[in-house]
């Protein structure tokens, strides 16, 4: 049997957007105002938010790392999936793009909730190991710098619980990952973070056509 995948047009994806996509009016406008930044292709899409906002409830999550912030809409949608007494370590280094992403979570009502580091994500990471931290989040999401993705990996793996869940964005890279001679160091590190996580019996794997390419890891 060959597999098959739908190739959506602009034309489809509004339609997916129109019958799916329930955003809410901080998120719109929050889209909105990234979108006019030099660097909003960084943004996630809204229904991969959604996706990852269903993904927290559905495993009940409490306690959440994000490396990568830029304004904050990635946030607001794992922080809306978390139970009521739960919370987000929001790991980032910009303060210039974390000021626009602390606006909107004081609109939300959930800045209480997100508990931003502004430094090297590594040394967070580092700092909540060293803290006795390990096997107690229940989800993470990782879409920060590309050649650190192992290495920010191998730290959540350690710190989230077994039957977490670690979501990894841009791992189809816009298509890049096919150039297996390319001199991108950004697009070789996404080529062997795939290969290597492919071959990890630590966790269960699925990458999904879900904006630019989401992988799904549940620890074991």
């Amino acid at each position: 049997m060959t597999g098959k995948n739908i190739q959506l047009s602009e034309e489809l994806h509004s339609y997916l957007l129109k019958v799916s996509l329930r955003e809410s009016a901080v998120l719109k406008e929050l889209r909105q105002e990234t979108s006019k930044l030099d660097m909003s292709v960084m943004q996630i899409a809204p229904e991969q938010g959604q996706f990852m906002t269903m993904l927290a409830r559905l495993i009940k999550a409490k306690k959440a790392i994000e490396i990568g912030v830029f304004t904050g809409y990635s946030s607001l949608c794992l922080a809306a999936g978390l139970c009521k007494e739960g919370g987000l370590i929001a790991c980032d280094i910009s303060e210039e793009w974390t000021d626009i992403a602390k606006k909107y979570w004081a609109k939300a009502g959930l800045t209480e909730m997100i508990d931003l580091k502004l430094a090297p994500a590594l040394e967070t990471l580092d700092k909540l190991i060293s803290d006795g931290l390990q096997n107690s989040f229940d989800i993470s999401f990782i879409d920060a710098d590309k050649v650190n993705y192992w290495n920010y990996f191998e730290r959540v793996l350690a710190l989230i619980r077994p039957g977490g869940l670690i979501v990894i964005d841009n791992v189809l890279w816009s298509g890049k990952v096919l150039e297996s001679n390319s001199s991108d160091d950004d697009t070789k590190a996404i080529i062997e973070f795939n290969t290597k996580v492919h071959q990890d019996d630590r966790v269960d794997i699925s990458m999904l056509p879900i904006a630019d390419g989401l992988t799904l890891l549940h620890k074991k």
